[in-house]
């Protein structure tokens, strides 16, 4: 059974900058695809990033091209996501994901469709507000 724990998440100030970890255990192998997803409130969970990590190909969404990267520690089985010049928008719950889908699959969509994704954290709180 594979589980995936999220933490990092807080207040931080607009235009500041965050990372959050995901720390996976259990049968990775098998999905080899981290992703990061956030839900605002009131609105559908949208994908915002996912890393192979097999090859280290990776996706965004354009909604966060070039303030978001997601680098990766298979060593220690962790996957980051590094937030940065953040807004008052970007308040929402992440969470990190697993799928068996490669991330060149989702830039082929340009969307990363919950459906795929298998294995779900618990969640983290980012709020961003001064």
């Amino acid at each position: 059974q594979l589980q995936l724990v999220e933490s990092g998440g807080g207040l931080v100030q607009p235009g500041g900058s965050l990372r959050l970890s995901c720390a996976a255990s259990g049968f990775t192998f098998d999905y080899p695809t981290i992703g990061w997803f956030r839900q605002a409130p009131g609105r559908e969970r949208e994908g915002v990033s996912c890393i192979s990590t097999i090859d280290g190909s990776t996706y965004y969404a354009d909604s966060v091209k070039g303030r978001c990267t997601i680098p990766r520690d298979n060593d220690n089985a962790m996957v980051y996501l590094q937030l940065n010049s953040l807004h008052p928008e970007h308040t929402a719950i992440y969470y990190c994901s697993a799928a068996r889908s490669a991330p060149p699959v989702f830039q082929a969509m340009d969307v990363m469709p919950k459906k795929l994704y298998n294995y779900w954290g618990q969640g983290t709180q980012v709020t961003v507000s001064s």
